[in-house]
């Protein structure tokens, strides 16, 4: 079965592209991740659609990042490493077309990434947003650097590096820039796709054109940090054994909601 569903209304002009794992929480495995590169990459080509939602099965999480089973050979060179999410954001496979986020339940880790391509996101009251990367002996650096050009530094940093002690409401998100609109509880989708809607109606080449300027402000800064990134994971990261012990051995602690 296929883990993106694609829904697509050809009267407003909008898709909605939905991580469909529930039972996984929508954690991308590798199947996922080559299937989100093909939808991006498909909706480059499809005039029908103007504008893109990108939004979680369920009401427990959007996307709680890479699946925790998946296995990715790395070579052994701290300059070169395959990290299978690099390429599952929409403007990673060169879409230009607006995409909007609907946040309901759980977005953390690797669901930065996917975040970070986005233009703007609408969550839920129930959205909350947190890093685990520290707390399992691991580098937080795409998702940190993404996280850098939508929030204040203070905020990247206390998210990051507090990992799984301290969960990101949505009220705060929606304080601090991370967040656009926090509508009731399960109306992120409605809300988003209502903002997708009005954008799609608007003339294509001004749209696409506004959207491809809004990430060059973004992008040169962010080619920069992320050749940073993989030496920086080789030297920071605890050998996959300690990651996995750490992830046992979690406490059952209740995180902190702020």
């Amino acid at each position: 079965m296929s883990a993106v569903r694609v829904e697509a209304d050809k009267d407003s002009g909008v898709a909605v592209v939905t991580l469909d794992r529930p039972h996984r929480l929508n954690a991308i495995d590798l199947d996922m991740a080559r299937e989100l590169t093909e939808t991006w990459r498909a909706l480059r080509f499809d005039d029908s659609v103007r504008a893109v939602v990108l939004t979680g099965s369920g009401e427990r999480a959007f996307c709680t990042g890479i699946d925790r089973d998946v296995v990715v050979p790395q070579p052994s060179s701290p300059y070169m490493q395959d990290d299978p999410l690099l390429t599952a954001g929409p403007k990673a496979n060169d879409l230009w077309k607006p995409v909007v986020a609907a946040v309901r339940g759980t977005a953390c880790g690797g669901a930065f990434y996917l975040l970070g391509e986005c233009e703007f996101v609408v969550a839920d009251p129930t959205a909350v947003f947190f890093d685990p990367h520290t707390t399992y002996g691991m580098v937080s650096a795409y998702e940190s650097m993404l996280m850098a050009a939508r929030m204040p530094y203070g905020e990247v940093a206390r998210m990051a590096l507090m990992g799984t002690a301290e969960r990101i409401s949505a009220r705060r998100a929606r304080e601090i820039g991370l967040v656009s609109e926090v509508t009731e509880e399960g109306g992120a989708l409605a809300g988003a796709v209502r903002c997708a809607s009005v954008i799609a109606g608007y003339p294509t080449e001004g749209v696409q054109g506004t959207v491809r300027a809004l990430w060059a402000a973004r992008e040169a800064a962010l080619v920069q940090a992320f050749a940073q990134a993989p030496p920086l994971i080789a030297l920071g990261n605890l050998p996959v054994e300690g990651q996995a012990e750490l992830f046992r051995n979690r406490g059952r602690t209740e995180p902190r909601t702020r």
